[in-house]
């Protein structure tokens, strides 16, 4: 085996030009592939972070109140006893957040937008501060109840700027009207689709502006530090409130907002919690990744049929001009399996150096676009909740990434050199090239 390994690297150094095409071509293919499984691994993890901040829990204990039948209120009551339960319950819990949940018309004197209101205690939520990107004004002030955060695109269609006044006015769950005053104390950059309708103001503020009392909140958001254990935590959450008295709503796989006209049709009346995970309550972000992943193997696809036809066109090449080699080769006892195997060794070699080279090329571009900052179009930061390009290396997926490279230069030789094997050795030695 070493000797063969011997050959194909001498082959390889003798046909310089050749060699240097195609390892070129598959450096340069793994390097693309490589910068592109950076981007998506990049887009992941800002999705990811965004969406579990400003919008959901990796997991979530919500619900529904039902004062009447046909009228129901997404909020929970007794949440500090339901905060211990999960504290209490979950092994790998990072912390848990009550966040408060409403719609609402915000007043500007200018101008009117409906957003939904997200209420929090800022001194509790550590990854707020590193996802929200302030421009102007304090973040800090949310700490104090009727302040808050806008985002740069709904600050400029209200017309508003840091220690302004604005209105919000809403119905509460009993159906009375209601406004709130409340003071511009920061504006941050556009997170994507997730700043277009949400605002934030400190979670008193929000029961103030519902008319709730103390204990309840919108929804409870629980982080954890092994995501891998969410489909666990979920079943030990939904055994323990039942163990504690709590009713549970059936698991569906959805929003809690689209939930709502089903749950009013229901005969029932009081609390009922709604468990649930981030990607459930932000399916649309699902939809994107799966868009983003499929588009990536299609792209790798067709990459990999243009690599997988340059190493085949070689190898044929590599046969003619090496027949009377062949049949030299067979002429002295060399077995035809050990030929056809001389010539995969040299394709392997030729796809081990070049994607290693490329992968090495493809991680220096991504470490370069994150330094770069470079600037996403309006348009597509919509969507990839991010100004910026951003990537991150996973060494998995890049070794995946060279594996399968690397394993289609391989089996595409199999073709030409099974023929190569079976050149009868009389006529391959007779062969003029």
């Amino acid at each position: 085996m070493g000797q063969l390994f011997l050959i194909a690297i001498r082959n390889l150094t003798q046909h310089r030009k050749r060699t240097l095409l195609l390892g070129g071509a598959i450096a340069g293919v793994t390097a693309l592939l490589t910068v592109l499984l950076c981007l998506s691994a990049g887009i992941h993890a800002i999705m990811l972070e965004s969406a579990t901040t400003l919008q959901t829990g990796h997991l979530n204990v919500a619900g529904f109140y039902k004062i009447t039948a046909g009228q129901s209120a997404p909020i929970v009551t007794q949440y500090r006893r339901l905060k211990e339960i999960v504290e209490k319950t979950l092994p790998d819990l990072d912390f848990v957040a009550p966040r408060g949940r409403g719609w609402a018309k915000l007043v500007s004197p200018k101008k009117a937008i409906q957003v939904a209101i997200g209420g929090l205690d800022i001194k509790n939520e550590p990854s707020f501060r590193r996802v929200v990107k302030v421009i102007t004004g304090d973040i800090n002030g949310l700490e104090k109840p009727n302040n808050i955060l806008l985002f740069e695109t709904q600050a400029k269609k209200l017309d508003v700027k840091v220690g302004d006044t604005l209105v919000f006015s809403t119905q509460t769950s009993r159906g009375v009207s209601n406004t709130l005053d409340v003071t511009v104390c920061a504006i941050a950059q556009d997170v994507g689709m997730l700043s277009a309708w949400n605002v934030f103001i400190s979670d008193d503020s929000v029961r103030t502006l519902a008319q709730l009392n103390s204990d309840t909140t919108g929804a409870l958001h629980v982080y954890v530090k092994d995501m891998s254990r969410i489909p666990m935590d979920m079943e030990l959450l939904r055994k323990a409130f039942a163990d504690e008295g709590f009713l549970l709503m059936d698991r569906v796989a959805k929003p809690f907002w689209e939930k709502m006209q089903s749950v009013n049709r229901e005969d029932w009346t009081g609390q009922k919690l709604d468990l649930t995970t981030w990607d459930e309550e932000m399916t649309f972000l699902t939809w994107m990744v799966r868009g983003l992943d499929s588009l990536m193997i299609v792209l790798t696809v067709v990459l990999l049929i243009i690599i997988g036809i340059g190493i085949m066109n070689s190898m044929w090449i590599a046969i003619r001009e090496r027949t009377r080699e062949i049949g030299t080769l067979r002429a002295i006892g060399m077995q035809r399996r050990r030929v056809q195997l001389m010539f995969v060794i040299e394709s392997f070699v030729l796809g081990l150096v070049g994607t290693s080279v490329g992968a090495a090329l493809g991680m220096l571009v991504a470490l370069l676009l994150n330094v770069s900052h470079i600037r996403v179009p309006d348009g597509a930061q919509m969507f990839l909740m991010s100004n910026t390009v951003h990537t991150t290396i996973d060494p998995m997926r890049i070794f995946l990434g060279m594996l399968v490279i690397n394993a289609c230069t391989t089996l595409v030789s199999l073709i030409p050199s099974t023929h190569a094997a079976r050149l009868k050795p009389i006529t391959a030695m007779s062969h003029i090239g």
